[in-house]
């Protein structure tokens, strides 16, 4: 699986309340969430992010509380994956459940600007960064992983399975 995306760039410990605040969570509407994904972090985050594009913060993103909010606004507002040196363990596993990919990589934050184009092997956990040509290396996502996102997380993937059993 490969994913290749213009860059957003946010730093340390982006919280799932910037990622989504707290007064949006009456609702889990993935469409009502993206249209207020980061915009604590960035107010004009929602109308310029596009399908497809990539998130690259500095360390502890997704810290704070272990809502599932967060990785399902940051999927439905479009965002391909996230890179960053270091990932809220609840947040790590939130993720995956949800279908977003997520890639560990300490140089990402130093060598990725907001604007570049990044490509993002999941097999190979290559990062290369078409603007500069610089290339990272992160943890390649496991084929079940990357099974569990293809089929759009954990719940549809159990489906999947049961309906083909």
């Amino acid at each position: 699986m490969k994913l290749r995306g213009k860059v957003w760039k946010f730093g340390k410990n982006i919280d799932t309340d910037a990622i989504i605040p707290a007064r949006y969570l009456n609702t889990s509407d993935p469409k009502e969430l993206a249209k207020h994904c980061m915009e604590d972090a960035d107010p004009d985050f929602p109308s310029k992010v596009r399908e497809g594009d990539i998130i690259v913060a500095d360390s502890n993103f997704g810290c704070g509380s272990s809502r599932e909010h967060a990785p399902i606004a940051l999927k439905a507002a479009g965002v391909a994956c996230v890179i960053a040196p270091s990932f809220a363990r609840i947040f790590y596993r939130n993720a995956f459940n949800m279908g977003l990919p997520i890639f560990e990589c300490k140089e990402a934050p130093e060598l990725i600007e907001e604007g570049h184009e990044v490509e993002v092997d999941a097999d190979s956990g290559e990062i290369v960064n078409l603007t500069t040509g610089k290339r990272m290396k992160a943890q390649p996502i496991p084929p079940f992983m990357q099974e569990l996102i293809r089929d759009g997380g954990l719940i549809t993937h159990i489906m999947k399975k049961i309906e083909g059993h």
